[in-house]
């Protein structure tokens, strides 16, 4: 008895240096400090370019196709709409099976749109049909709760993260499930995929991002730091880094290689949770959509607050920065998306 508590003692005081270990690297990697020498930006002007008016109920989610010029949104009244965001045009309103949708996501190529929520399913949707009317092409199901994301890797293969604690990659085409990637201990509410398109980040109610590589099915890196759930994740445009957004009222940036924080972006006077992030094209921009019915924009160097764009009557659900990134969009409970300019 004496020596199994004598080895037990042993393994916790070998583990604690380890820690410790693990920890002076990280100090070591950690070279990196968001510029100092780098001018504050001035006050970002932005205003109400579009409003997309045709939903009947609240807003959960949007997505930018690549094209730049359309976005796919979807509304608990059961619809699922393209929208041509320069004309303001519906090009599809897509009636759902179930109207409690939580995701939808626009296929790279322009071919297929996404979504999915409290059915646990990934309905995808093929929009190059010769038919006419926008049908189910597939029904993705393994998940065993609600899913809470979705992304196309491909015109082939998408990835969902999901209220059971998982992740998936799957094959669209066959309707199977690849790869399941299990390590979160609370429901995964967003991922992000990277611009190599190998490696994409999750973020999940037990406060903490992982880092996943697809290739492998690991989770590669785990950042802490968030003291409640994070709702969303979102890659910097070079793929190094990633913002998060939570409910503990504050947005912050992680670095891959530094394998840290880097930044915060909070302020006094923001109590509420976030629902949303986005990176402008060149990075220096980090939008957020929160609970108090604003969008705000910060300096993701300096940490500061350059705007608050306020127009929304109800929660900022959903925001996205088309790929060029000459407009944002933001989608509310109110049943309208903006896009601002």
């Amino acid at each position: 008895m004496g020596d199994t508590s004598e080895r037990i003692l042993a393994a916790k005081r070998e583990a604690e240096q380890l820690k410790e270990r693990i920890k002076s690297t990280r100090e070591k990697l950690a070279d990196t400090t968001p510029a100092e020498k780098v001018p504050s930006l001035p006050k970002v002007s932005m205003k109400v370019r579009r409003t997309l008016k045709g939903h009947l109920a609240k807003i959960y989610a949007m997505h930018w196709a690549e094209d730049e010029r359309h976005l796919v949104s979807a509304s608990q009244d059961g619809k699922l709409i393209v929208w041509d965001a320069f004309s303001t045009n519906k090009i599809h309103a897509i009636p759902l099976r179930s109207s409690w949708v939580m995701t939808c996501a626009y296929a790279p190529s322009g071919n297929y749109v996404a979504c999915g929520g409290l059915d646990n399913l990934c309905s995808i949707y093929n929009l190059r049909t010769k038919e006419g009317a926008v049908k189910v092409a597939r029904e993705l199901s393994a998940h065993t709760g609600y899913l809470s994301c979705c992304r196309f890797i491909s015109d082939r293969q998408i990835l969902t993260a999901s209220g059971d604690m998982s992740c998936m990659l799957w094959d669209i085409d066959a309707g199977v499930k690849i790869m399941e990637f299990n390590d979160h201990t609370g429901d995964v509410m967003s991922l992000s995929l990277s611009p190599n398109k190998n490696i994409f980040v999750s973020g999940a109610c037990d406060a903490t991002a992982k880092v996943w590589d697809i290739r492998s099915g690991r989770c590669v890196q785990t950042f802490t730091g968030h003291e409640s759930d994070i709702n969303a994740v979102q890659f910097f445009p070079s793929g190094n880094a990633f913002g998060t957004g939570s409910d503990d009222a504050s947005c912050r940036l992680f670095d891959l290689r530094a394998d840290c924080e880097l930044n915060q972006y909070t302020h006094d006077n923001i109590l509420c949770g976030i629902t949303s992030v986005g990176f402008s094209h060149s990075g220096r921009l980090l939008f957020a959509g929160y609970d108090d019915f604003n969008c705000n924009v910060w300096d993701v160097l300096k940490g500061t607050r350059v705007a608050t764009l306020s127009s929304h009557d109800n929660r900022v659900s959903c925001l996205g920065v088309s790929s060029d990134g000459m407009a944002l969009a933001t989608g509310s409970w109110d049943s309208l998306l903006k896009i601002w300019g």
